[in-house]
């Protein structure tokens, strides 16, 4: 990281140059069915974090992702966006379009294309996002390269590994430039190396002013890369602790 890069990011992240990002979660209560699963939740995500969120089986960890991304509306409470825009209350289509375009979640069913090409797959959401053909050309072998898959652009997804799914989901959420990439159990059935290979992407990506939030079971990974840790027991945020470790 260049001096001005650092320079820059410290001074945001101290609040120096005004750009006060943030989300603020204040008394989130989710409930499905009237039956209340996660209650009076408040925490905070700054810009360029890195966390883990953790909780046993049950815990409603995807709850609480959905209701992030505007996918679980809240029984109670709110989600403020730098401390001014609301984002369950008081919104509009195009504040929640660009809203949507800034986040990436990728849950444990990739959703890839099976039918096209490595290529294809990322292309497409460049596609149904209005880019032009231009622009696609230009930026899906650069995206590719960065994470690794562009010897492999022309491969069917029937002919690559699991781990290489995940990097083409990576590629898939990069294309849309989001500020926050939000993924559910990234290392679920990996072997321990190449685990440590999609870290070293996150926090590469990480480094490059984007926020992480990773939802994860694994304990030698929370206890390995010593983030931030929001923990869910019992409906609640039994924890929040930065830097810690995984504490059930």
């Amino acid at each position: 990281m260049s001096f001005f890069v650092f320079l820059v990011k410290c001074l945001w992240e101290y609040n120096l140059l005004n750009l006060n990002k943030k989300m603020k979660i204040e008394n989130l209560t989710l409930s499905f069915w009237n039956k209340i699963v996660l209650k009076d939740i408040n925490t905070e995500i700054k810009t360029w974090e890195f966390a883990f969120v953790i909780g046993k089986s049950g815990s409603w960890k995807t709850s609480f992702i959905r209701s992030i991304i505007w996918d679980l509306k809240p029984k109670k409470g709110e989600i403020i966006l730098n401390d001014e825009n609301s984002l369950y209350y008081k919104k509009n289509d195009k504040f929640l379009s660009n809203y949507r375009k800034k986040i990436w979640v990728v849950f444990q069913d990739y959703k890839l294309l099976e039918s096209k090409t490595v290529y294809e797959n990322v292309a497409f959401w460049m596609e149904v996002c209005w880019y032009s053909n231009t622009e696609i050309k230009h930026r899906v072998p650069n995206i590719l390269k960065q994470v690794g898959l562009l010897l492999k652009k022309d491969k069917s997804i029937f002919e690559i590994s699991g781990w290489e799914k995940q990097r083409v989901t990576i590629a898939r959420a990069l294309v849309n430039e989001p500020d926050l990439i939000i993924w559910d159990e990234p290392t679920g059935n990996l072997d321990p190396e190449t685990a440590d290979t999609i870290m070293e992407l996150f926090e590469d990506l990480n480094k490059l002013w984007k926020t992480i939030i990773i939802a994860t079971h694994d304990k030698n990974l929370v206890d390995k890369y010593k983030k931030r840790v929001i923990t869910f027991k019992d409906k609640e945020i039994f924890s929040d602790l930065n830097p810690w470790i995984y504490n059930l």
